[in-house]
């Protein structure tokens, strides 16, 4: 099989990558969204053991950053076939590359907002029953970022 320039032999590895990428970042954002308002939630049930259950939000909606990393990560994977069965070209290696790091990255930034938002939210609604519609207000809004990436 002769190689072709625009699809050489190490064109799948900037998809996979990609798919690395995806998972990775999308995965840290998810786990530290989850940890920093974890620690928020462990201090509000210190203190008011009745609003533990509303204060899941932020960890449930962190989880679900790491969810959109994994069907991007499926699709690209989906992409990419060993060379008899299909071609692949440098175009989508990098295709794929972009998609993931793209994902990954906003998954990371959407991630650190859940945490920190949820961290500060649930203690400040802990004091201020108020708070709760605006937290879960800025809460979607961290979550967009990551859906839209």
């Amino acid at each position: 099989m002769a190689e072709n320039e625009l699809e050489p032999k190490f064109a799948p590895f900037f998809g996979m990558a990609g798919i690395a990428f995806a998972m990775i970042f999308g995965c840290a954002g998810a786990a530290y969204g989850t940890a920093k308002a974890g620690i928020g939630i462990a201090g509000v049930g210190t203190f008011r053991s009745d609003l533990i259950m509303k204060s899941l939000i932020p960890v449930v909606m962190a989880g679900i950053i790491a969810v959109y990393s994994l069907v991007i990560a499926v699709l690209l994977a989906g992409d990419i076939a060993p060379p008899p069965e299909k071609r692949y070209s440098l175009f989508a290696g990098f295709l794929h590359l972009a998609a993931g790091l793209s994902v990954g990255l906003t998954g990371l930034a959407a991630g650190y907002a859940i945490g920190v938002v949820g961290d500060m939210g649930v203690r400040a609604y802990m004091q201020q029953s108020r708070v709760f519609v605006g937290m879960v207000l800025i809460l979607i809004f961290g979550e967009v970022l990551g859906l839209y990436g």
